[in-house]
C-alpha cells in the first residue's frame, strides 16, 4: 500500500479500543499493539519524520499496510495484543514476546489452600482466577479475601489431621488467618472458606451473596449475632466489588495451538490477521411467516452468547432467504459503523452462492465490502468465496472447517430459537390487547376465565361470544387474529 493510501486509511480508523497490526511488505507482522483510540494511537507513529529511537525509525519506514481489531474494551484490548505477539512472535515487539505475562490468583492444592499471586499456569491441581489484566483490580480483590475469607499465607506442611503443633501467629489475632496451623480451625470449615473465595473470584458474586445469606439467617436464628453481623458486612463488600466490575477477561488456556483453527482460518481465506472474532448468520422462518435474522458471535473460536443478536425482518415479505439475509446483514453492520463497534475478522453466512452474493451487496452498501465473508453450504459442505466461481472443498477433519461448522450450526439454532419466540408471541397477552375492542380488564377476564390465549384461540365461535361483555362480532375478531390455523 501507498504510503498516501496507508494515511488515508488510517483516518478512518475508529477511536475506540482495539488491537493494531502493522505488516511488512511480505505481509508478516512487524510490530503488535494496543490502544485506547486506534486512530490516535496508529497515526501519532506518522507524525515526526524522525524519532529519538532508531527502531522506531525503522519500523516506520518498513509498514506496508495495517491492520485492526476492535475489542470492546481496553482490557480485552491488552489480553489479545498478549496473545497475538506470543503467536506470530514481531520482530519488533520485545517485552511481551520475551515471557511478560499477566497475573493470575492461584489456590494450590493442599489440604489447606491458600491464596497466591503467580504469572505462571501449571499442570499442578490449583485453581488459576484470572487473568488480570489491571494489577489494581487484583490488588483490591486480594484485600477483600483477606479481611473476609482469611486463607493462611505460610508455607507449613499441614495436613488434614494431624494434630496441631503450634501457637497461633499475629495474623491469627489480627483476623487475618483461620490458623488451622494451631486446630483453630477444622478443615470443614476452611474448605468452605475456600469455596466461597473461588465464587467471589470467579466473579460469581450473586451465588455467593445468596450462600451466605442462608447462613447469616441461621446466624441469627441460633442468636450467633457476632456471626450475623459479619456475614451482613462480608455481603456488602461482595456487592461493592461486584458494582466495580473488575477486570478478569476469559482467555484460552495458555496453550497458543488453541489457536490452530483461528490460523487455519487465516491462511485459508487469505486473511489479514486472526479470525478473533466470527459473525455468523442465519434465517428462520415457517412458509415466509415471522421471518426472523440472527448473527451469532464466536470470539478466539469460543461462543460469546452476549453478543447475539436477532432481527425481525420487515423489508420481506413470503419467503425470500436472500434479501432477508441481506436485510439482516445491513442492519447489523450500519449500527457497528455508526457506533464504531467491533467488526468481525471474518463473516460467516449460511447458504450458498446467492446467500454470499445478497451479504456482499449489503456489505457494498455500507462501504464495507473489504470485510472478509464466505458462505458455508450445508449439503457438501462446501465453502463460496466472493469472486471465485468453484466452492472450496475442505477436508472433513480440518480444524478451520469444523470450527465453521460450530459457528453454522450455532445460528441455526439461535435462528430457530428466536422464530420460536417470534411465532409464539401471538398467543401472548400482548397479542389479545392489540385487538380492537379488547381492553386490559377484557384480556384479563377472558385469560382468568380460560387460563391461556392459545385455550381462547382453541374456543368454538359461540362459546367466546357467549362470555358476558364479548358477543359474536368481538368474538369472530378475536378468533381471526390468533389465526388459529396458523402452524404451531
Amino acid at each position: 500500500m501507498e504510503r498516501e493510501d496507508l494515511l488515508n486509511a488510517i483516518k478512518r480508523f475508529p477511536d475506540k479500543p482495539g488491537v493494531y497490526v502493522m505488516h511488512g511488505g511480505d505481509g508478516s507482522a512487524l510490530y503488535i499493539g494496543k490502544a485506547k483510540s486506534l486512530k490516535k494511537r496508529v497515526a501519532s507513529y506518522f507524525r515526526h519524520a524522525t524519532f529519538a529511537s532508531p527502531r522506531l525509525t525503522r519500523l516506520v519506514a518498513d509498514i506496508a499496510d495495517i491492520s485492526t481489531i476492535r475489542t470492546e474494551s481496553e482490557a480485552e484490548a491488552m489480553v489479545l495484543e498478549s496473545r497475538l505477539i506470543k503467536f506470530y512472535q514481531p520482530f519488533f515487539n520485545i517485552e511481551l514476546k520475551m515471557g511478560e505475562r499477566y497475573p493470575f490468583i492461584k489456590i494450590t492444592a493442599e489440604d489447606f489452600p491458600r491464596a497466591l499471586v503467580t504469572r505462571r499456569k501449571q499442570e499442578d491441581g490449583a485453581i488459576y482466577i484470572g487473568p488480570f489484566v489491571r494489577t489494581g483490580d487484583l490488588r483490591a480483590l486480594m484485600r477483600i479475601s483477606e479481611r473476609f475469607f482469611p486463607l493462611r499465607t505460610c508455607s507449613l506442611p499441614l495436613l488434614s489431621g494431624k494434630p496441631p503443633s503450634r501457637r497461633p501467629c499475629m495474623r491469627h489475632t489480627l483476623g487475618l488467618c483461620l490458623a488451622p496451623c494451631a486446630g483453630m480451625c477444622g478443615e470443614a470449615l476452611y474448605r468452605e472458606r475456600v469455596a466461597d473465595l473461588a465464587l467471589l473470584l470467579q466473579g460469581k458474586g450473586a451465588d455467593l451473596a445468596s450462600r451466605l445469606h442462608k447462613r447469616m439467617d441461621a446466624a441469627a436464628r441460633g442468636m450467633e449475632f457476632e456471626e450475623a453481623a459479619r456475614l451482613r458486612d462480608t455481603i456488602r463488600a461482595i456487592w461493592r466489588v461486584s458494582r466495580q466490575k473488575l477486570s478478569t477477561p476469559a482467555m484460552f488456556g495458555e496453550n497458543l495451538t488453541d489457536w490452530l483453527p483461528l490460523k487455519r482460518l487465516q491462511e485459508e481465506f487469505k486473511l489479514k490477521t486472526l479470525p478473533w472474532r466470527i459473525d455468523g448468520f442465519d434465517i428462520s422462518h415457517t412458509s415466509g411467516e415471522n421471518t426472523v435474522g440472527v448473527v451469532v458471535v464466536f470470539e478466539q473460536g469460543i461462543a460469546n452468547t452476549s453478543l447475539y443478536r436477532r432481527f425481525n425482518i420487515k423489508t420481506v415479505e413470503g419467503v425470500d432467504d436472500f434479501r432477508s439475509i441481506e436485510e439482516t446483514v445491513a442492519r447489523r453492520y450500519k449500527r457497528c459503523v455508526e457506533s464504531q463497534e467491533p467488526m468481525p475478522q471474518l463473516i460467516m453466512i449460511d447458504g450458498g452462492p446467492v446467500q454470499l452474493e445478497f451479504a456482499v451487496a449489503a456489505l457494498t452498501s455500507l462501504g464495507l465490502e473489504e470485510t472478509p465473508v464466505i458462505a458455508l453450504a450445508k449439503r457438501e459442505e462446501e465453502v463460496y468465496v466472493p469472486r471465485r466461481s468453484d466452492p472450496l472443498r475442505l477436508d472433513i477433519n480440518d480444524p478451520g472447517l469444523r470450527l465453521l461448522q460450530r459457528v453454522r450450526d450455532e445460528a441455526h439454532r439461535f435462528a430457530i430459537t428466536s422464530h420460536r419466540e417470534a411465532r409464539n408471541k401471538k398467543f401472548s397477552r400482548s397479542a389479545l390487547e392489540d385487538i380492537p375492542g379488547m381492553g386490559k380488564n377484557r384480556v384479563a377476564q377472558l385469560l382468568s376465565r380460560f387460563g391461556s390465549v392459545r385455550a381462547i384461540a382453541k374456543l368454538a365461535p359461540e362459546a367466546l361470544a357467549s362470555v358476558p361483555g364479548v358477543g359474536p362480532v368481538l368474538a369472530e375478531r378475536v378468533l381471526n387474529a390468533l389465526d388459529i390455523s396458523a402452524p404451531q
